[in-house]
């Protein structure tokens, strides 16, 4: 198995370098000039030379790729002119904060589509089944800023059962001391169950919202995955063997259904990592999202390209995660097919 992982990698190798390409390419295509942005407005033209100079964007295309390539070999993905600190001491610092965000609201989601598309796939046209439909629907349809500021109106401004939807901490609380970076079980291992209380309140929120938008894509693969299971001639004879219905829907459809869904788990997974920027936006979440808009908005090369590479190695490890799973939920399949 080491060994079919191995060669997993290596052919995921081509892909990493198209987006190193690809995304050296597209930044240097942005409007705007880094040198000017950071001279100043008033700064001459003279000035503005020199921060290029000095920021080696005088130099041709090809000789910035192939240096950026070299610092890349070095584990270096350059200095982030906005802040001042390397690029990748940055990502390490926020990754943790954005993983917890995803990972919990992927949890949730799956806590609640699963079992209702199961619930809905076994009693078509019923309520519950109706239900399902009105859920994605609404999933769908509603954009994700959209439900995070409906949700910081009710909660928050309107109802005040919520804490301020600005960051992962309330300002009276120290974060805990950094083990993973998650602050559920940083405070967890620190037994300060009052900082666990109030990181896990900061949650509530953003996990609500991005929940509530990949709910939908779970719940219906779910649900059409095991109707065409229940309808398999193998579950009609598990049912006539007197198989109690339980180990018939939980043994014998539920697990041959579970491979599109796990299919579906990984898309949905890899869109959030990309597009949970918009949720760290509305509620002020320094994840990498925010991180990589903020340095897009300044014309900030490194942490741009940055955060994409850091996405590519998720995306690469995502799959691979995937694969190792097919396995254990279907022998069958096997991981060098």
């Amino acid at each position: 198995m080491l060994r079919v992982l191995f060669t997993r990698l290596l052919s995921a190798l081509p892909n990493l370098v198209g987006v190193v390409v690809i995304t050296f390419i597209l930044t240097r295509a942005l409007p705007g000039d880094p040198a000017a942005y950071f001279a100043g407005g008033a700064a001459t033209q003279e000035a503005v030379d020199q921060v290029r100079a000095q920021l080696g964007l005088d130099r041709p295309l090809l000789e910035q790729f192939f240096s950026y390539v070299a610092a890349l070999g070095r584990g270096d993905l350059g200095l982030s002119l906005t802040t001042g600190q390397p690029v990748l001491q940055e990502l390490l610092q926020r990754l943790p904060a954005s993983m917890e965000l995803v990972l919990i609201s992927l949890l949730l989601a799956c806590a609640v589509a699963v079992p209702l598309g199961v619930l809905a796939a076994t009693r078509p046209g019923s309520w519950i089944d109706q239900l399902c439909r009105l859920v994605t629907t609404a999933g769908v349809s509603l954009p994700t800023f959209f439900t995070g500021l409906l949700l910081a109106y009710i909660f928050y401004f309107l109802l005040g059962w919520a804490p301020s939807p600005l960051g992962r901490l309330d300002p009276m609380f120290s974060p805990p001391a950094t083990v993973t970076g998650f602050y559920l079980i940083d405070a967890a291992i620190a037994g300060e169950g009052q900082l666990w209380w109030a990181s896990f309140r900061q949650l509530i929120l953003p996990v609500l919202t991005m929940a509530i938008f990949v709910l939908a894509p779970i719940a219906r693969m779910t649900r059409a995955s095991m109707l065409s299971v229940l309808s398999a001639d193998f579950v009609r004879t598990a049912r006539s063997s007197g198989l109690a219905p339980t180990t018939v829907l939980v043994r014998y459809a539920l697990r041959n259904a579970l491979l599109p869904v796990v299919t579906t788990l990984g898309m949905v997974f890899g869109f959030m990592l990309g597009s949970s920027v918009i949720v760290e936006k509305v509620f002020g979440w320094p994840g990498v999202g925010s991180y990589a808009i903020d340095a897009l908005t300044a014309s900030d090369y490194a942490p741009v390209q940055g955060f994409v590479l850091a996405m590519g190695i998720l995306f690469v490890l995502l799959n691979l995660l995937v694969d190792i799973l097919y396995g254990l939920i279907d022998p069958r399949v096997s991981l060098s097919s």
